[in-house]
Formats: structure tokens, C-alpha cells, sequence
């Protein structure tokens, strides 16, 4: 085993590898995956002296813990979240060099949902379609993490940011998705069209990765019986028979059988990442350019 690794010692909830996913394979029922919240991954990396695209770690809710194997630089990002090494307090959104053997404490999120784990020379799983990423919905990648697993790590190719704290948006207060309307809208009555983009709504505990689901009113269809499968996009709100819409994120299926009433804009979807559940969620109309 190289000695450029690191061991997990609390997999948390749930922490997964990410990178930027394997887009272009939709034609084989394949989704893209990657980090839900791409910027924060892509700043984590950069600070570290990654390229924009190593693999890194996404935590959910409750952190984890590591020990590295060699002396690494280490960089938390997204979800604010307290981190320590050995027991003392580091920096989060900064460099931190972590000596052989230290463990890594990254803890709960104090707001949000996903922190960025970024480790020089980045987490070399084996890749599967050209890329690292974890997919929960199709099972390709490597699984979710576990205690006592052990990551091997890449080589440092470049040397990490100088900054004391790197800024960083905050988790949103309340999520405002700008949607696109259509391609199915007209299965769904006047009324509801109208409630989809002037009522509020909330984050549902059973929001993840494929998709974030909230809580609000239901929206009525006009038209009844089942629509035939058909593709889908990152960013597609499907409204399932409960009557309640589902934002497909990036474990998204690549096919759906439910009337897709708008599409997010993608700019959008990083906030949607750390979202937590209970946050007001509110979708407001944006046109075609």
C-alpha cells in the first residue's frame, strides 16, 4: 500500500468522492454527477494546489475524520463547518498542512449542507467513464465512504494558495431557483402553473443528491394518465403524482415518466447543494433568451 493515503476513521453520514462527473454518456443512461456544489469544490482544490478537476471529498450534515499517511495540505470548504486537527482548531476555507499521522476532524455543518474536503495531490480512486465521482443513483464510482477505509492520494502538483480565509457564499437564509418554463407545463392547470411560481415551499428531509425535494402546496395536473419516459436534464423540475416538485441535481436519472414543468437555471444549483431541509424554497419565472 503507498504511503500517499489517507485512512478514514469517521465516514460520517454520508461522504462521497466528487469530482467535475462524467458528462456526455446520457445516451447510456449514465448522469453526470460530480460535486453538487461544483464552485466550492473547484476553490477547495485550488487552495490546496490542485487542478480544478482532482477528486475531493463531500461531506453531508456531520463531517468526518481522517489520518493521513503523509504530511498533506488539507482545505474545507462549502458548508461552514468547525475543523481541527489533533483536537486544535484550524482554519476553514484556508490551506492547512496536516503532519503524518494527525487526525483530520471535520465537523458538523454549522449552516448548509455539504462541506469540500480537498487534499494535495487529490483522492486517485480508480476512475470509471474518466471520472472519480461517486453516482448513487447508477452505483458507478467508488461507494460511499466507510471507517477504516483507506484512499490513495496523487502526487502535489502545484503549491497552495497564500490566504488566510478564502470568501465564500454563505448558505442560502431562503433558496430562489430562477425556472424555465416548460416542456410540460400544459399538463398541469392554470392554477397550479401559477402556485408553482408564486407560493412558497420548503426543503423536504428527503432531499439528495438525485434530487431536491420540497414540501408546499400540491400541484394539480390537467391532463390525466402517464407520460412516456423522455429525457431529462440537470435542473429539470419533475412533479411526481403527489403533486409535489422534484429538482433533479446531479445523480439525477437521465430519464423520467413525470411532467417536467420547468428547468432550473443552472447558475442556480450550487445554492440548491446547501440548501438545508426546512429552508423556504421559492421558484420564480425566467424566459427563454
Amino acid at each position: 500500500m503507498t504511503d500517499r493515503a489517507l485512512a478514514v476513521v469517521r465516514a460520517g453520514a454520508l461522504t462521497t468522492v466528487q469530482d467535475r462527473g462524467r458528462p456526455g454518456h446520457a445516451h447510456l443512461g449514465v448522469p453526470r454527477s460530480g460535486a453538487l456544489d461544483a464552485p466550492a469544490a473547484a476553490l477547495v482544490n485550488r487552495l490546496v494546489g490542485n487542478p480544478p478537476g482532482a477528486a475531493v471529498l463531500e461531506t453531508t450534515l456531520t463531517g468526518c475524520a481522517l489520518r493521513p499517511r503523509c504530511a498533506v495540505t488539507v482545505a474545507v470548504g462549502g458548508a461552514p463547518c468547525p475543523v481541527a486537527v489533533d483536537g486544535r482548531p484550524v482554519p476553514w476555507a484556508a490551506p492547512v498542512r496536516i503532519p503524518v499521522g494527525a487526525l483530520l476532524d471535520v465537523g458538523a455543518a454549522d449552516s448548509g449542507v455539504r462541506s469540500y474536503v480537498a487534499v494535495s495531490g487529490g483522492v486517485l480512486v480508480e476512475p470509471v467513464l474518466g471520472s472519480r465521482s461517486t453516482d448513487l443513483l447508477s452505483g458507478l464510482g467508488p461507494p460511499p465512504l466507510a471507517d477504516g477505509a483507506v484512499l490513495p492520494l496523487g502526487r502535489p502538483g502545484g503549491r497552495h494558495a497564500r490566504v488566510d480565509v478564502a470568501p465564500q457564499p454563505a448558505p442560502p437564509a431562503e433558496l430562489v431557483l430562477r425556472v424555465t418554463p416548460g416542456p410540460r407545463a400544459d399538463w398541469f392547470t392554470p392554477e397550479a402553473v401559477r402556485a408553482f411560481t408564486s407560493r412558497a415551499y420548503r426543503v423536504s428531509s428527503a432531499s439528495n443528491r438525485i434530487g431536491l425535494r420540497v414540501d408546499g402546496p400540491a400541484l394539480e395536473r390537467a391532463r390525466p394518465g402517464e407520460l412516456p419516459s423522455e429525457g431529462t436534464v440537470l435542473g429539470a423540475v419533475q412533479v411526481p403524482p403527489d403533486g409535489m416538485p422534484v429538482v433533479f441535481l446531479a445523480d439525477h436519472p437521465t430519464t423520467g415518466g413525470y411532467p417536467v414543468i420547468g428547468v432550473v437555471r443552472t447558475p442556480d444549483l450550487p445554492a440548491a447543494a446547501q440548501a438545508a431541509p426546512g429552508i423556504p424554497v421559492r421558484f420564480t419565472t425566467v424566459r427563454r433568451r
